[in-house]
């Protein structure tokens, strides 16, 4: 049986109130499994990336619930909610969020050290999730000295160190050319089919492809949704 690992229950975010009032998300039902990739389509302002924030728990919903590995995440306080961020979810964004001022190692084992692992602890962690991305020759190098790929391949690693369990990712390829995108997605793929759960934020149907599902978001709510056969999929991508 499936185990939900993200799961959100008749989710709705409205800014503002009265006649200037405008809703974001309304009444979105919505699960992500362990070991699935689920991608959400849709035009700008759709609520894409308004739906990718609730279920990170950086935005809060003004109805509903968000349950994110069997916590709900309305019962949590403010420095549990940030627990529960660093530990068990993982964000990846376009524009890659590292910073600059140290090395690609630190980068990756800051969140470890940032919830009161040592750094002597951290960085064997951060390491290996260096490796898995294949950048261990580049762990001393800043991000500036990165290629968009190598970075992107960075922020992945920080985004699943320590055993990350939900992965979201928002447009994560779309400042990369399409040979370095693909890679990225591979990599992404490879985590959800090792236990994660992910949920992918694309406007690109080729990317979508690599998910187990994908959902459709149009003016704030669940236009649709399909199931991907295995065989479908690698049609898509190539046979990759």
């Amino acid at each position: 049986m499936s185990e939900n690992l993200l799961r959100l229950d008749g989710v709705s975010v409205q800014y503002g109130t009265g006649v200037t009032a405008v809703t974001a998300l309304s009444g979105i039902d919505l699960s992500v499994d362990r070991g699935e990739l689920v991608a959400v389509m849709g035009t700008s302002g759709s609520g894409k990336s308004t739906l990718l924030s609730v279920a990170g728990g950086l935005a809060r919903p003004t109805s509903g619930e968000v349950i994110v590995d069997g916590q709900w995440l309305s019962q949590l306080k403010a420095k549990q909610l940030a627990v529960l961020r660093r530990r068990s979810i993982g964000f990846i964004f376009q524009d890659f969020n590292l910073i600059p001022s140290i090395s690609a190692i630190e980068n990756v084992a800051l969140p470890l050290e940032l919830d009161g692992m040592s750094r002597r602890r951290a960085r064997p962690l951060a390491a290996e999730a260096l490796a898995a991305v294949e950048l261990t020759d580049r762990a001393q190098h800043y991000p500036a000295d990165l290629s968009g790929g190598q970075q992107q391949r960075v922020a992945i690693a920080r985004a699943v160190v320590g055993g990350k369990s939900l992965i979201l990712a928002d447009e994560p390829t779309g400042a990369l050319d399409s040979m370095t995108g693909e890679v990225v997605l591979k990599m992404l793929r490879a985590r959800v089919d090792a236990g994660a759960g992910a949920l992918l934020v694309t406007h690109d149907s080729k990317h979508a492809s690599w998910a187990d599902r994908i959902v459709h978001v149009r003016d704030g709510r669940i236009a649709g949704q399909a199931q991907r056969s295995s065989a479908e999929s690698l049609l898509v991508r190539g046979g990759q």
